[in-house]
């Protein structure tokens, strides 16, 4: 050090701190250090405060988060504006006594999500009120923000308004970011414009958070015209900055092409990039990427379905599960497939509730100790929500997860039957069988027929079914015949074999053997038993023309190895022929 420097700093401590002020703004901080480190310890407030940034900033001394709190403590119990406003900034983030410098303003960090620190809002409280009383407009924002995100005792969201726009109209861009976020909050259309404008004075400033917020408004068109090239170049800005979520949005863009150009190489980059920093969407969202490649990549999918999965991400860990299922990029393991589902159920995911629901069903596995199927999806159900009152009905009819109980299982179901197919065919099948509810046959009939009007093919049959045998209603064979076509369309075995028979009866369609050979030999290629008897019966009989006892026989043996009788006796017959 100079002598000149030494000299300062003995003299008197307003002479070090001058002196180091202008070493400082030269670049030479190490120099500037200790003559600032003489005036906090002769106890100037401004050099307590500047110690206290050196050591938070790395600054001419090795960085120390503890040393930094230490000198703004000290600095802001003697009054100093700045150095209370950076304390309360520091204990509301939750960086007060832990996490070294990352070179961002701890002020701007207030708005950011990734914090997974424990903020300590009621040390952090006293500080800020006394900046924001003193004028600060940082201490104004910093303020504003432990009265709209601190805990519910604290929380005044009106104050915590007043308090931005003060801050904001002293131009300080956190006020800004603030007041647009409390505006936000009020949800009312004519904010829109002001909120855009605060927005713009924030990111203006350079805060990461706002700039993505107003590509995000510029995107959508909202307080803003819509300008998808503008909002590409502010995602970009954003993410440059560190930003992990605008990294997220510009990186999906690019991979779509929905902003300003499809690149998918570099939007893959950037979504890389913003989940090795912690967003929890982008890694889900890569391992989708290489699941729906025409070539799947599982394995890498599933590294990048754990990293999310891990951090609470509960549809990446629907996905997880269902690789371990299906044995998929991992190997196949039930129990660690059903743990991860589980994990995404207990966390209220619908999707894992209803698959691991649908699992317990099939006998994949247990439900967890002391879950309540009810509790998933009883509200939702009592909202009006047809997939959960649908989910409910079918575990009080399992009895998955609740006592089992066919009155409530039908109850559930008539409410889903109001918009969902499934849940039609559903309550049809009660009131055909009087599970849950009294037997009735027309009523059974007319939701068969909703359901099958809505396309679902298994209502088809079974209306189609009412129809031939004239239950719930007048009998038509010629619209029986009609629906079973419709779903013999689509691969409905049963249909298939009920045209053949349609066919040989000449019931509903002209009586043909041929077409009913061909109906029967459609069903039995699929594996329908009657269908196979059916076929062995016409080819060892010529029954349409068509003699061939060898494959008769074969079909025969088909049906009888499924337990049908009549395939039994026919071939017994058959044999006592030959023998004969």
């Amino acid at each position: 050090m100079a002598l000149m420097d030494r000299l300062a700093g003995r003299i008197h401590p307003a002479l070090a701190l001058r002196r180091a002020t202008r070493l400082a703004e030269q670049g030479r901080a190490a120099e500037a250090f200790p003559l600032m480190a003489t005036a906090a310890r002769a106890g100037v407030p401004e050099a307590e405060c500047r110690v206290a940034r050196c050591y938070l900033e790395g600054s001419g001394v090795p960085p120390s988060r503890l040393e930094g709190t230490r000198w703004l403590r000290r600095a802001a119990d003697h009054g100093n504006v700045d150095a209370q406003a950076l304390l309360a900034a520091l204990y509301s983030t939750g960086l007060a006594e832990h996490e070294e410098n990352t070179g961002t303003s701890s002020s701007e960090s207030l708005f950011k999500s990734q914090s997974s620190r424990k903020p300590d809002f009621e040390t952090a409280l006293p500080f800020a009120q006394k900046a924001a009383d003193a004028g600060s407009a940082t201490g104004q924002a910093i303020l504003g923000y432990i009265l709209s995100k601190g805990p519910m005792s604290m929380r005044d969201l009106d104050a915590a308004h007043g308090w931005y726009e003060k801050s904001a109209a002293a131009g300080c861009p956190e006020g800004c970011l603030g007041l647009a976020l409390s505006l936000a909050r009020r949800k009312q259309p004519e904010h829109r414009t002001r909120i855009a404008e605060a927005l713009r004075r924030a990111a203006d400033a350079g805060l990461p958070t706002a700039i993505y917020l107003l590509a995000a408004l510029t995107e959508h068109g909202v307080g803003v015209p819509v300008d998808h090239e503008a909002a590409a170049e502010l995602y970009q800005l954003a993410a440059e900055k560190g930003l992990a979520s605008a990294q997220f949005r510009l990186g999906l863009s690019l991979v779509e092409g929905s902003l300003s150009g499809q690149d998918p190489a570099a939007g893959e980059a950037w979504m890389r990039r913003a989940a090795v920093a912690g967003n929890l969407d982008a890694a889900y969202r890569i391992g989708e990427q290489y699941v729906k490649r025409p070539q799947p990549d599982y394995a890498e999918a599933s590294t990048w379905y754990r990293r999310a999965a891990q951090a609470g991400h509960q549809e990446a860990a629907r996905a997880l599960a269902s690789l371990y299922l299906s044995g998929n990029g991992v190997a196949q393991d039930t129990e660690e497939g059903m743990r991860w589902l589980r994990g995404a159920a207990n966390g209220g995911n619908r999707e894992s509730q209803v698959d691991l629901a649908n699992l317990v069903l099939e006998g994949a596995g247990d439900l967890p100790d002391g879950v309540d199927v009810a509790e998933w999806f009883e509200a939702p159900a009592s909202s009006g929500d047809a997939v959960a009152a649908f989910n409910l009905g079918l575990c009080f009819a399992e009895g998955v997860g609740v006592n089992e109980d066919q009155e409530l299982a039908a109850k559930w179901m008539r409410r889903a039957a109001e918009s969902m197919a499934q849940a039609q065919y559903m309550y049809a099948r009660m009131l055909q069988t009087g599970r849950g509810v009294p037997p009735d046959q027309k009523q059974a009939r007319l939701w068969f027929e909703r359901a099958a009007n809505a396309g679902m093919v298994d209502a088809q049959v079974a209306l189609a079914e009412m129809l031939y045998n004239g239950r719930g209603g007048e009998r038509s064979a010629v619209a029986a015949a009609h629906l079973f076509k419709q779903a013999a369309a689509t691969g409905h075995v049963g249909a298939m074999f009920a045209i053949g028979a349609l066919y040989e009866s000449g019931q509903g369609l002209t009586w043909d053997r041929k077409a009913a050979q061909k109906w029967f030999a459609a069903a039995a290629e699929r594996g329908h038993g009657h269908a196979q008897l059916m076929l062995g019966r016409y080819l060892s009989q010529g029954v349409a023309g068509e003699y061939e006892p060898a494959a008769g026989r074969i079909w025969l043996e088909r049906s009888a190895s499924q337990g049908i009788d009549e395939a039994a006796d026919e071939l017994a017959v058959l044999r006592d022929r030959h023998e004969a």
